[in-house]
């Protein structure tokens, strides 16, 4: 029965999630690592410019929220049609998801750009952070349309298992937009005062900015470097549309528009698109109630959520290889190899989320002194990130599952079942145990651990039924 659990019960589906989750777990963490040195820059501008960064980020991701249901439509779509060998079928799913990025991104873009400090005000009440939070929100806002486009791009590439072109374009953005970062955020004569007093050993890449004089803009210099490296990371994708093994099997510079296809990934987009919106909203509702108890408290939450993004990175991407073999293999009718996917997936998702959760709970200190060196935030910080220590193992079963059933073409049920968890209990009681009953920090933290285990036990329970091997996409 251990051994069931502890090795794989088949090696070749092992292996192939393996292979297929890996390049997408370094281009996750190298995205999340792009977020880590934003924040790691900001940090040492101080708590408002941290809590300032980190609202800012989080209306912007709820914003985009929409577009993680597009590209699981996509990726769902094109996945399944790979299996039924209906290749042409792949484009035109990719060629959809491009027009629901247009039509979704560029008015969003433009009303986050020109409404930023209409809104950025309601969820945060210190006022130097607010100026800094709007300045930050009304530039990101304008990478937006360049995101959607990317996550059509990574539904479409991880769909037809080309999940290695998703990882060199993401880490030669990412590399792109962290040396923009230290020379905007710092300028050319501040980066290097910021080498010589935090790392000294590496004070001659300050060369890599003398070649001309990067003003030091701060909080709005991390937002332009954003914007910069989305809009490259658009057209990089774009250029291996013309790759002649992809060109043509695939049919990528023919355009076609399938207003059937368009529906159903409408109806897969819809209910994961609006629980990733509600979610958002939720957790920059959570945001304000942190920041009600106070900005060292908001501070700390930002160092936190930007931890915990890093780490359940390696789950996603098993969670999204996991996805296309599912879609594969029921395109293939194949159900058997679906479930043994699934198995296998879970199954690498708790060896590496484990592991990560034993390092959180023995070096707190070392991961939160890499952002900042104010004590305060890093004694809350501690507290956090050990309770997220203890809950890998169980987020890793959450989020696999919940890709496992994205790839089956269910999205609907794990929509509803986070969304009402998020609203229904995290949010009420962060604020009742926070605020109402005055226990600060650590209140909602405590909250943490009851949404994800519900969510997570809610998850085996629907794999358990197996309904979702009946669905048809």
């Amino acid at each position: 029965m251990i051994k069931r659990y502890l090795f794989p019960q088949d090696r070749e589906i092992s292996r192939e999630v393996f292979v297929l989750a890996l390049p997408v777990i370094f281009s996750n963490l190298s995205r999340v690592f792009m977020s880590v040195v934003d924040v790691a820059m900001v940090g040492h501008l101080g708590p408002a410019a941290l809590a300032a960064t980190g609202m800012g980020a989080m209306l912007f991701w709820g914003a985009l929220s929409f577009m993680l249901g597009v590209r699981t439509a996509v990726q769902a779509l094109s996945s399944r049609r790979l299996g039924q060998n209906l290749f042409h079928q792949c484009g035109t799913a990719f060629h959809n998801g491009i027009i629901l990025a247009l039509v979704f991104g560029a008015p969003l873009s433009l009303a986050g750009w020109s409404l930023a400090g209409k809104f950025v005000p309601f969820f945060i009440v210190d006022p130097i952070a607010t100026g800094l939070a709007v300045d930050y929100a009304s530039i990101i806002f304008l990478s937006l349309i360049f995101s959607s486009l990317s996550f059509v791009f990574q539904g479409f590439y991880t769909g037809i298992e080309k999940t290695r072109l998703h990882m060199n374009v993401t880490v030669f953005s990412n590399c792109l937009n962290m040396y923009l970062n230290a020379g905007l955020i710092y300028g050319t004569v501040g980066i290097r005062e910021f080498l010589q007093n935090k790392l000294p050993a590496l004070e001659w890449l300050h060369l890599f900015w003398a070649w001309m004089d990067f003003p030091a803009l701060g909080v709005s210099g991390a937002a332009i470097a954003t914007v910069i490296a989305s809009a490259w990371m658009t057209v990089h994708y774009g250029l291996y549309l013309f790759a002649p093994s992809i060109r043509t099997k695939f049919q990528t510079t023919r355009f076609s528009l399938d207003m059937v296809m368009m529906k159903k990934q409408i109806r897969l987009a819809l209910p994961q698109g609006s629980q990733e919106v509600a979610i958002a909203v939720g957790w920059s509702f959570f945001y304000k109630i942190m920041g009600i108890i106070g900005l060292i408290e908001l501070a700390a939450t930002e160092l936190v959520f930007t931890i915990m993004h890093a780490s359940f990175m390696p789950a996603i991407g098993v969670g999204q290889a996991c996805a296309t073999l599912v879609g594969k293999y029921m395109g293939e009718k194949k159900i058997d190899r679906a479930s043994t996917s699934i198995a296998e997936s879970l199954r690498l998702a708790e060896y590496i989320m484990g592991f990560v959760g034993m390092l959180f709970i023995l070096f707190p200190h070392f991961f939160l002194s890499f952002f900042t060196t104010d004590p305060d935030v890093i004694t809350l910080g501690v507290f956090a990130l050990r309770v997220l220590g203890f809950l890998q193992f169980v987020d890793a079963v959450g989020i696999t599952l919940w890709f496992a059933l994205s790839g089956a073409g269910n999205t609907f049920f794990p929509a509803v079942v986070e969304s009402a968890l998020v609203w229904g209990l995290m949010l009420p009681a962060s604020w009742y145990f926070g605020v109402f009953l005055g226990t600060g920090f650590h209140g909602p933290w405590l909250v943490f651990p009851f949404y994800l285990i519900i969510f997570a036990a809610v998850m085996v329970w629907k794999i358990r039924k197996e309904d979702w091997k009946e669905i048809e996409v």
